[in-house]
């Protein structure tokens, strides 16, 4: 063998040797290692189970503790809500032994109102008896029997209440009229004093200056030619006459008037008249007179506080300005009327925007009036609602001169403040004969009457005043005759404002001594 064989045989036999002993001893040390953990899980077992015999104990004696508490809480609350019903179970006694006494109360008071009743009775039957004995004696006595008496003394009665109402009557109305007349006097007077306006008389014609006589010659131009255009285009005469250093512009239409008389005064600056220059002007003078017309509606909306025109109606509203109606500007009096519509409103605690817008749109038609058919207050009324006007604007306006019933207080102030702006001295102008066919009339209408003596036509004939024979007509007359002239001058007369009907009584004895 050599040596490799016998390293071979050598490890088998230690192999051999060495395996089983090292399966022995790990055996032993296994079974030792169990033994270690039995007695170590012996010894957890027992330590839990001590801990929780311990736990137990102290849950038991938790519970314990929680019964008990709650069992002191539930006593204790049972005591209290034996006090509570204690003290209902009182109070309910209490209340009882009240309405005990109440009913013992109401008891008796029942008895003493039964006797007290039966008190009464016994009076009032002794009374009636009374009373009867007493009618019938002193039916005895008058010899009237009760519904005569009755009947004397409604009637005593009825005399005397309607004598007091009557005098109640007459003290009410002369007051209130004394009231109403002395505050419509200072509306009427401070709206006037607030608004006082200037008035110039309107012309139909217009005076143009020349710087010399030789002007004249130029304006007429060669065979005529250019005076000719001049008023062909302007629809205005010329009347160059014998008057010095002057031209008369003759015309109806204050516009066309105007347009004329700014073309001339251009061309007469300008020095060269002709044909076609007369044209250019006319045309130029048309625009400045567009522009005025723009200029003064705007400056009538300025002073009459008047916002949210259409700018069509403001430019109406301007052409207003080459307007005139019995010699007064109409824009003028619209602006006259807003105000004193305006003042008048203020003082009533009526609307003053309404009263101031209808015041100031109240003559619009006056401005196409010349252009389209109709009354200026219906041509006024179409183009107002043209531009979407409230309804108590078109009212106020289209009842300004009476055609429809006004349906607002504004509507009537428009009315009042027209009257008064139109009727003031020195605002409207009137041709001399018509003035005196006015007065003239009035007289007529009164001396009509039977029993007048006289009457006089005065104050430019806005008063009549009637004399009248105190043996034929009594006071009570004089009542009924100034109102029945006052209806037939309204009906047979035109005329501005109002006219007052003063009829005067008076008895004169007159002797002579000797």
């Amino acid at each position: 063998m050599n040596e490799v064989t016998i390293a071979i045989i050598t490890f088998l036999i230690s192999a051999a040797i060495f395996i089983p002993v090292g399966i022995f001893i790990r055996k032993k040390s296994a079974e030792s290692k169990i033994k270690s953990a039995e007695n170590e899980a012996d010894i957890i077992l027992a330590n839990a189970k001590k801990e929780a015999e311990n736990v137990k104990k102290e849950e038991i004696l938790k519970a314990k503790e929680e019964v008990l508490q709650t069992k002191n809480e539930l006593d204790k609350e049972i005591k209290e809500r034996r006090g509570e019903v204690q003290q209902q179970e009182k109070r309910l006694f209490q209340r009882e032994e009240a309405l005990e006494r109440r009913a013992d109360n109401f008891e008796k008071r029942e008895k003493d109102l039964e006797k007290n009743i039966q008190e009464v009775e016994e009076k009032k039957k002794t009374l009636d008896e009374a009373y009867s004995k007493q009618i019938t004696e002193l039916q005895r006595i008058a010899g009237l029997s009760t519904e005569e008496a009755k009947q004397i003394l409604l009637q005593q009665l009825d005399k005397t209440l309607n004598d007091e109402k009557a005098a109640l009557i007459k003290a009410t109305e002369t007051s209130a009229k004394e009231t109403a007349n002395k505050k419509a006097k200072e509306i009427i007077g401070y709206a006037i004093q607030k608004c006082a306006a200037d008035h110039t008389s309107e012309t139909t014609v217009s005076v143009v200056a020349l710087p010399n006589d030789d002007m004249k010659g130029r304006i007429i131009g060669r065979e005529g030619r250019n005076i000719k255009m001049l008023e062909t285009l302007t629809g205005i005469d010329l009347i160059i006459d014998d008057t010095p250093e002057a031209v008369i512009l003759s015309g109806f239409d204050p516009l066309r008037r105007e347009v004329a008389r700014i073309a001339l005064e251009k061309l007469i600056e300008d020095g060269r008249i002709h044909p076609a220059k007369i044209e250019e002007m006319v045309e130029k003078a048309k625009e400045e007179v567009e522009e005025v017309i723009k200029e003064e509606g705007e400056r009538a909306v300025m002073e009459t506080g008047v916002h949210g025109l259409h700018p069509d109606l403001v430019k109406l509203l301007g052409k207003l300005k080459y307007r005139t109606s019995y010699g007064q500007n109409v824009l003028n009096h619209s602006i006259e009327v807003s105000n004193l519509a305006r003042i008048m409103a203020e003082e009533l605690g009526l609307d003053p925007k309404i009263a101031r817008r209808a015041g100031l749109l109240h003559d619009i038609g006056k401005a196409l009036d010349h252009d389209m058919e109709g009354t200026h207050v219906q041509i006024g009324i179409d183009v107002l609602k043209k531009y979407k006007e409230s309804d108590v604007i078109l009212n106020a306006v289209e009842a300004h001169h009476g055609d429809v019933e006004p349906k607002s207080l504004e509507a009537v102030l428009i009315q009042a403040a027209d009257a008064i702006s139109a009727s003031r001295p020195g605002a409207r102008r009137e041709t001399l004969e018509a003035y005196i066919k006015r007065l003239e009339k009035l007289e007529e209408i009164a001396d009509s009457f039977e029993g007048v003596e006289k009457s006089y036509a005065i104050q430019a004939g806005r008063e009549v005043r009637l004399v009248v024979k105190p043996e034929k007509v009594s006071d009570s007359q004089m009542i009924t005759m100034a109102r029945e002239v006052a209806q037939r001058v309204e009906n047979e007369m035109e005329y501005p404002g109002q006219i007052k009907v003063n009829v005067i009584r008076e008895t004169r004895a007159i002797d002579y001594a000797k």
